[in-house]
């Protein structure tokens, strides 16, 4: 009996996190801007960079600049869109929504897995809408559509992990405000001080080594890769994680969901048990 009740709980709690998954996907009807900003962001993004920006920047010789931003977009946009996990985990706190759950015959852990559940949601369609938006501006994915589906699956996984991140400080902050305002903080500097938007030899030398161990230059630099947005004869990076930027990219996921989903959970328990 105790092992039956052990091995059902794993399917418990992932029973628990998709019903959790659904109540954040469903409140997109009763507040479609959260709709809008997923989907018109990325676009603005591609636009703003593409044809504002891109002239200005150089990528670097035989780079196309669009070929070279789209990798830096999408790897943006879900390292933004996963900052939704903390907001809703602060207004959930700031609203009482967490004693109602306490209340509940649920896992514990199953608010937190639906929450940065949800965000791979909304994630998958920012990526939809940006890699259209990318076609039409003239990207291209080269090596292949299975390649293709690695590149946006580790961009997925990427986002997911650092969702869990951002549950954390959500529940850690006061209010909303705060969330907003401490992800900003967080955020801009690590994908603007990145490879993104610009070479990494565009950066002063005392920002270089910052740049080229940034996780996100790494997941950037992997998807370009995966797309086939390098063109033959670029130089290789003179370092490891650009080198190797997918397992780079994959030891950085494991580090932070090994840090912070049980820094989550506990952090989830002490809050319901106040």
């Amino acid at each position: 009996m105790i092992a039956t009740t052990e091995r059902s709980a794993p399917m418990r709690v992932l029973s628990d996190g998709w019903v959790c998954a659904k109540r954040n996907l469903i409140k997109i009807k009763r507040v479609p801007e959260i709709m809008v900003f997923v989907l018109l962001s990325p676009i603005m993004f591609v636009l703003l960079f593409a044809y504002v920006f891109g002239g200005a920047i150089d990528a670097g010789p035989g780079l196309d600049y669009k070929e070279f931003l789209i990798g830096g977009i999408f790897a943006q946009t879900v390292v933004f869109g996963a900052t939704f996990s903390g907001a809703a985990m602060a207004e959930d706190m700031q609203k009482g929504f967490i004693d109602r759950f306490r209340s509940l015959p649920m896992a514990r852990s199953a608010v937190l897995i639906g929450r940065t559940g949800a965000d791979v949601v909304y994630n998958v369609l920012s990526l939809i809408i940006m890699a259209l938006t990318g076609l039409l501006v003239g990207w291209r994915a080269h090596h292949g559509i299975p390649k293709m589906l690695g590149a946006f699956a580790l961009l997925l996984v990427f986002a997911y992990a650092v969702s869990w991140i951002m549950a954390w400080v959500g529940l850690m902050v006061p209010s909303v405000d705060v969330i907003n305002n401490a992800s900003f903080m967080v955020i801009m500097p690590l994908t603007f001080v990145s490879n993104a938007f610009v070479p990494t030899e565009s950066f002063p030398s005392f920002l270089q080594r910052f740049v080229e161990w940034n996780p996100v230059s790494a997941v950037t630099q992997a998807v370009r890769d995966l797309f086939g947005n390098v063109p033959d004869g670029t130089p290789a990076p003179d370092v490891w994680s650009l080198q190797h930027p997918v397992i780079y990219t994959l030891i950085w996921i494991v580090i932070i969901l090994a840090v912070f989903v049980p820094l989550s959970v506990r952090a989830y328990q002490r809050a319901s048990s106040k």
